[in-house]
């Protein structure tokens, strides 16, 4: 199965509405590496890393989000750096 790296950055009301943990939370359950992290411009970036299908699955959820969120914009490419844990985390705001 092939895999893919995505890096997204996420954008609308993505801050204080427990947009990370729920983006951890999916993560594991689909079994992708990556981080989430909030940047100091209130949105929120990830990197996701797994099969293809499963990440295409979580982009489309990252779409919808949390029940608070209210995602307006997500900008996808491609990722070429390295996913440096196995599992899927939470980093600092950046």
């Amino acid at each position: 199965m092939a895999e893919m790296t995505v890096h997204l950055v996420i954008r609308g009301r993505v801050q204080g509405v427990a947009y990370r943990a729920w983006t951890v939370q999916e993560a594991r359950r689909r079994g992708l590496a990556g981080w989430v992290r909030n940047l100091r411009d209130g949105s929120v970036e990830a990197v996701l890393q797994g099969p293809e299908h499963e990440v295409e699955m979580m982009v489309k959820a990252c779409r919808r989000g949390p029940a608070l969120a209210h995602v307006t914009d997500i900008v996808r490419e491609p990722f070429a750096g390295t996913v440096e844990q196995s599992g899927f985390v939470q980093l600092p705001t950046a």
